[in-house]
């Protein structure tokens, strides 16, 4: 179906109502091409699938905020998708990267006055109770990937879920366990 026929608008109001298949039409729609907006943005593969996946999430849940008056439900949904994309490359732009060079330039005394999180038995208590206040599936993706050294492919297979959901649930965990441990 051509863009310029399919009413995105009507299809937004069907999401907003629960319509599951009215978000599948949307994604069969411009899936490919939201994708190319997002690889564009974020120039990763995998990080464009899970911008997209977000997304459609994201408009999802919040279809019953989109409103005709203010702009069409194509701009809508791609602006979404763009601002998704934005948001990832900033936080990639925020992380500190490790240098190896640094590391190993670094001589014993001055790695045997770093602290050993490990040891610290308060952080362990605290980090227990932050796992603990994450839901099951994402504690579950998190335990499996970071414990069991499991792929995504590997924790999608365990939990029976998509594996664009598994790598939501892991970063979302993670976003969360950083805010609990700060």
């Amino acid at each position: 179906m051509a863009a310029d026929h399919f009413d995105y608008e009507t299809t937004l109001q069907a999401c907003a109502s629960g319509d599951q298949q009215a978000l599948q039409r949307l994604y069969l729609q411009d899936g490919k091409r939201l994708m190319g907006v997002a690889l564009r943005i974020v120039r990763d593969r995998q990080l464009a699938e899970d911008v997209l996946h977000d997304a459609f999430v994201s408009i999802w849940r919040k279809a019953h905020t989109f409103d005709r008056a203010s702009g069409s439900g194509r701009g809508w949904i791609y602006s979404i998708v763009r601002y998704r994309a934005l948001n990832v490359v900033r936080g990639r732009e925020r992380e500190t990267q490790v240098d190896e060079e640094m590391l190993e330039s670094m001589d014993a005394a001055q790695l045997d006055h770093l602290p050993d999180a490990f040891m610290n038995s308060h952080d362990l208590g605290r980090l227990h109770d932050c796992l603990a206040a994450l839901d099951t599936s994402r504690r579950n993706s998190l335990l499996y990937a970071y414990v069991d050294g499991c792929s995504h492919r590997e924790i999608a297979e365990r939990l029976k879920s998509p594996i664009g959901t598994v790598k939501a649930w892991i970063r979302r965990g993670l976003m969360t366990l950083r805010e609990c441990m700060g």
